[in-house]
Formats: C-alpha cells, structure tokens, sequence
C-alpha cells in the first residue's frame, strides 16, 4: 500500500514509541510520501519540545525517507474546500490536515496518521 505520511506518524516515528514500529516497517517496505507541509508541522513540534537542535537530523530524515509532494493550485483549492466542510463537524480540524488530506486525494494515498480528526475517513491507517 502506497502512504502519504501525515506529521504524526512522523514525529512517532522520531519519538521511537511503539506506534513507531508500523512507520518504521512502511519506511523499510512501501513506498511512501511525505506532503511538504510535514516539514513545517515537524520543525512547529520540535519547537515546542525544546528539540531546536533536532530539526534539521529530522527534516533530513524526512527527505531521505520519503518522497516529498509539493502543493499546486489544485491541491491547496481543494484544501480550502475541504477545511471549510470539515471544521463545521471535525473538532481541532486545521488548514494543515485539509492540505494533507487534499494532497492525498490528489494524489490517492492512503494516510498514515496517530491524529484522530482523521477517523471518520476510508482512506486511512490509523497508528
């Protein structure tokens, strides 16, 4: 199965928590992708868990591991679509999990994500 690696199974994966083992067995197995905004969410959580002096190890990581999507015009339309539908019924529903999301209907990928605003949909493996 192809994956689209959402910012969480990422920073799982970087936090070496048992949840990390399946992101692990994907980085080895499968081919993957990463969408760009990842980055930023992964440098945001670095930020807040005094781990600065990680960011760049973890973004080398990121590229090394994974295929890295860029975002167009219709990913980010779509997103701004998805994130007005979704905010009316998802709690804690953000831009950056509308991007991700777009990014992977784009471009039809399974997400693998730990972020339970993602429940609701078919498209997913929850960690």
């Amino acid at each position: 199965m192809v994956m689209l690696f959402d910012s969480s199974a990422w920073i799982e994966f970087f936090s070496g928590t048992e949840s990390s083992k399946r992101v692990e067995e994907v980085l080895k197995s499968e081919e993957n992708y990463t969408c760009i905004v990842t980055i930023a969410e992964v440098a945001n959580w670095c930020l807040k868990n005094n781990l600065e002096n990680k960011i760049l190890a973890y973004v080398q990581g990121i590229v090394n591991g994974s295929t890295i999507l860029d975002l167009n015009i219709q990913i980010v339309t779509a997103a701004g679509r998805l994130n007005y539908e979704r905010k009316k019924t998802i709690k804690n529903w953000g831009m950056m999990d509308s991007i991700i999301l777009s990014t992977s209907l784009f471009y039809d990928l399974k997400i693998l994500t730990k972020d339970p605003q993602f429940n609701d949909l078919s498209s997913i493996e929850m960690l």
